[in-house]
Formats: structure tokens, C-alpha cells, sequence
């Protein structure tokens, strides 16, 4: 296939779009420079809404940006039952999971696994973090790359680079308030850019909507009863539901990247509000990005065919770039950057919350000052791993290796989330059976990835894997059982001690 000129035009908008974004880090340089809580938590002086939007532009990586269009194009919109799931968990996130995060007051997700459990599992839990969103990084670098080189001509390592470094720079001046507000631009311009790319499409359709609809229904783009069938065709969609749902509950219980969200707010109020902005924008997402891929099938039955061998992983740039007008597409692929960015930035700044918070401060003691500088020193030196990683993909087109890499790491992912759930909604669970209980699920999970079942289904399988085998290995070590007062839903009200090494001036009380 042949490759098509980016053109001038489009690379002004781009490189606009970048300065951008790096005059956001550039304001922020200051007040991320007072101390580590600034850096990480942004002094808790983001509004709501704001931390919401933060917490859809993380979620919704350039991955997304391009894999559900091109689910809906090739399938349907079954996988869009992931999407509702969040409103799901949100009820369950503001009742039994945020009240112990912000009673703690805890930077890192993994300060309340040492409370309940042990430091040992703070240093798995962050270890694991920071290994997968390394790895993260690097997948969220190269697959858009990999699109958008195979449809333009423009240089992969040029990609690679504004995406990465630019995002290392502005990470590293701005810190989590830098993060956030860049989060919220790269928000707007990334669901703007999708809602314009539906729009133009239909308009570029003979018959616009009507054509659309009709094309969608004759071939079973949207649902049907197949959809809600076990073992046809088509994905079924109670499996979808109930896996996201644990995939979810990972992200917004066990995963740092969200986590780290909570404390950003001035109290829980303003963090459920934050939730509850997010879920509407996930649900904003289902027509948007599905309907893009519904809109495509349709462009490329009615007005031109794509060409023979195309890979459909590059729908979407191959779109921006061959039917949009100059300066249009290069908004478009800024759109595709922006999804890029929001996820990286957000996992650079929590790589460095982990290092510094649960490594350096937890074992050899806070100093602000040089703390701020310790851990721009980890976004640099993440950013530069996770970049690197990207180019050797790139160059060498190891995928498989990197994948396997993601694969191995990402298998505790869920069932940490289980964990997470032990020490929350039980009394007896300790760390000696949690620990056992962790390493089973995961080789359970392992093997279970090795059979024909649906990804959802192994989510379903970790996380209750994890909960159950830990629970029920606990009893046997029943002498490191330690005092969970504060620290269970069965005594969510009640004040909480933390334990020696942990920094007493931390304790609040839930506003």
C-alpha cells in the first residue's frame, strides 16, 4: 500500500498542539516544586470535574482510540458493555473503596496493603505497578506508531520521540497538576477529534445517516440476540460485563494511575463527584468511538473500498489521512497523540509516586526538596525506558516479546484488585495467605489465559481466584493476624493508627 504525504499543514497543527502541551508543564514548573504532595497529589486543589476528566483521558489510551472503532467495524458494539460497567463499580467505589484511601491519606495505593497486610505486599504492589506501566509505555508508544506509519510517511523514531520525550518534559516540569490540566486539554481534543471524525464521515456518505443505520442493521453492526448467547459467534455480553468489571475494579482500586487521582481533590466529596464526572464521559464514549467504527464500515461500503491486505489496526489515521483536508487530519492525528500522552504522562508521574513514596520515603525517610528532585529523576529515567523499549519494538518489530513481557506482568493486575477486596470486605485474611493466595490466582490465571476463553473470562477467574485462595489459605496462618480496626467496611467509621515507618502527620479524618 502506498504511503501518503503528512503534508506542511498538518505538521504545523501538530507541532501547535505540542508547544501546547508543553507550555502547560512549563506553568505548572513552580508549584509542582514545593514538595512531593504537590508534585503527586497537586496539594489537593483540583476541582472535581477536572480530576474526572484526568481520570477518562488516562484511561482511554491511544489503544482505545483505535481498537474500538475497529471492533465496531469488524464486529459490532457488543464490547460496549465494558463502558457501563463503571457506572457499576462507581457506587461501590464511593461507599466501600475512597473512604480508606482518603482516611489514610495515602499517596500510593499501596500504603493501605501495608496497613492491612504488611509492608511486604506495599513493596509487591508497587513493584508490580511499576514494572507493568514501564512495559505500558512502551505498547502505548509503539501500536499508534505502528498505525500511523503504516497509512503516512512520516518517520516512526519522529513519532516515538514527540510523543515520549514531549510527554517526559512536560511531566517532569508540571508534575500531577501539570499532568491533570494537560489531561483535561488532551481530553477535549481527543473525544472533540473523535465526534468530528463521526461527523465528517456521515457527511462524506451518500444518504449521511440513513445510509449509516441502514448498512449498520443489514449486517448486524449494533446487537442482537446473539450477543447475550454463551459459546456463538458473536461475543456474548454477560461475560463482557462481568470480566470488565473486575478489569475495572483493578484500575480504579489497585492501579496507581487512578488511584492517585483520589487525594487530588480538597475532600471525598469532591473525589465521588470526580467518579461520577468520569462515568459520564465513559458513557459519552459508547456512541463516539463505537459509532466512528459503525460510520467507517459504511464509508468503505459506500464510497471507497480500503485497499487489498489492509491492516485494520491503522482504521482509523488511514482515515485522517487520506479523506480529510489538509490541517483537519493533522488536528485529527494530534487527537490520536493526545490519547498517547494522557495515558504515558499519567503513568510517568505515578511510576515516580511509587518509587519515591513507597521506596525511598518508606525505607530512608522524606525530604521534600530532594524528594521532588528524586522523583523527577524516575519520570525521566521511566520515560526513557518505556521510549527506548518503543524504538527496539520498532526497529526490530518484536512485539511478541514485549507482549509476552505485559502478559506475565499484567497477570497479578487483576488479581491484586482481589487483595485489594480481602482487606476491605473481610476480617481473617492476612499476609501470609494473601501472599500464597496472590501467586496462585496468578498461575491460575496463567493457565486459564492458555485455553480458548474469552479475556473476560480470565478476569472473572483472577479476581475471585485471588480472593477466595487467599481467604482460605489465611486460616492457616491465623498468628499474623494484626489489628484491622479502621481498616475493614466493618469498622469504616472508626480512627485508624498507622503502623511504625509510616508517616503519622498523614492521618485525617474523612471530610
Amino acid at each position: 500500500m502506498e504511503k501518503i504525504s503528512f503534508g506542511t499543514a498538518n505538521w504545523m497543527v501538530l507541532i501547535l498542539y505540542l508547544l501546547a502541551m508543553l507550555a502547560v508543564g512549563v506553568y505548572f514548573t513552580k508549584k509542582s516544586s514545593k514538595n512531593t504532595d504537590a508534585f503527586f497529589t497537586a496539594g489537593g486543589k483540583i476541582p472535581a470535574w477536572a480530576a474526572g476528566f484526568s481520570i477518562y483521558a488516562t484511561t482511554l489510551s491511544a489503544i482505545t482510540y483505535m481498537s474500538t472503532p475497529e471492533q465496531a467495524f469488524l464486529s459490532d458494539w457488543s464490547y460496549s458493555a465494558g463502558n457501563l460497567t463503571i457506572f457499576a463499580i462507581i457506587p461501590i467505589l464511593i461507599y466501600f473503596y475512597v473512604p480508606f484511601f482518603r482516611k489514610l491519606n495515602v499517596t500510593t495505593a499501596y500504603e493501605y496493603l501495608e496497613e492491612r497486610f504488611g509492608v511486604s505486599m506495599r513493596f509487591i504492589g508497587s513493584l508490580l505497578f511499576t514494572l507493568f506501566h514501564i512495559g505500558r509505555v512502551a505498547i502505548v508508544i509503539y501500536l499508534p506508531t505502528l498505525a500511523i506509519t503504516l497509512v503516512s510517511d512520516i518517520n516512526p523514531i519522529i513519532i516515538a520521540t514527540a510523543v515520549g520525550g514531549h510527554c517526559i518534559i512536560y511531566t517532569f516540569l508540571g508534575g500531577m497538576e501539570g499532568v491533570i490540566w494537560s489531561d483535561v486539554i488532551q481530553g477535549i481534543i481527543l473525544l472533540g477529534g473523535a465526534i468530528l471524525l463521526v461527523v465528517l464521515g456521515i457527511n462524506a456518505i451518500d444518504g449521511g445517516f440513513t445510509t449509516v443505520i441502514q448498512n449498520a442493521m443489514d449486517n448486524d453492526k449494533f446487537l442482537s440476540a446473539k450477543n447475550f448467547q454463551f459459546g456463538g459467534v458473536a461475543a456474548a455480553i454477560p461475560i463482557i460485563f462481568l470480566g470488565s468489571i473486575f478489569n475495572n475494579l483493578h484500575q480504579y482500586t489497585a492501579s496507581q494511575d487512578v488511584v492517585q487521582r483520589y487525594q487530588t481533590t480538597s475532600s471525598i466529596k469532591e473525589t465521588n463527584k470526580s467518579l461520577w464526572t468520569n462515568g459520564i464521559l465513559a458513557l459519552i464514549t459508547i456512541p463516539v468511538f463505537f459509532g466512528l467504527g459503525t460510520v467507517l464500515f459504511s464509508y468503505y461500503t459506500n464510497v471507497e473500498a480500503l485497499p487489498e491486505g489492509f491492516n485494520t489496526s491503522a482504521l482509523v489515521p488511514y482515515f485522517i489521512v487520506s479523506s480529510l483536508p489538509a490541517g483537519v487530519a493533522g488536528l485529527l492525528i494530534a487527537a490520536i497523540f493526545a490519547a498517547c500522552q494522557s495515558t504515558i504522562s499519567s503513568s510517568l508521574n505515578s511510576i515516580s509516586a511509587c518509587v519515591t513514596v513507597d521506596f525511598k520515603q518508606r525505607f530512608f525517610g522524606k525530604d521534600d526538596k530532594k524528594d521532588v528532585w528524586l522523583a523527577r529523576i524516575i519520570v525521566i529515567v521511566a520515560g526513557i525506558l518505556g521510549m527506548a523499549a518503543a524504538l527496539y519494538l520498532i526497529s526490530t518489530n518484536r512485539a511478541e516479546t514485549w507482549n509476552l513481557f505485559l502478559s506475565i506482568t499484567g497477570l497479578f493486575g487483576v488479581p491484586i484488585a482481589g487483595i485489594f477486596a480481602l482487606g476491605i470486605f473481610t476480617k481473617r485474611a492476612n499476609a501470609p495467605g494473601v501472599l500464597i493466595g496472590l501467586f496462585l490466582s496468578a498461575l491460575t490465571s496463567y493457565f486459564v489465559q492458555k485455553t480458548n476463553l474469552t479475556p473476560f473470562t480470565v478476569s472473572i477467574v483472577s479476581f475471585f481466584s485471588s480472593f477466595i485462595l487467599g481467604y482460605i489459605v489465611s486460616f492457616l496462618f491465623p498468628k499474623y493476624n494484626k489489628n484491622i480496626i479502621g481498616l475493614t467496611i466493618y469498622t469504616k467509621n472508626e480512627s485508624y493508627t498507622k503502623t511504625k515507618g509510616s508517616d503519622p502527620h498523614r492521618i485525617t479524618a474523612v471530610k
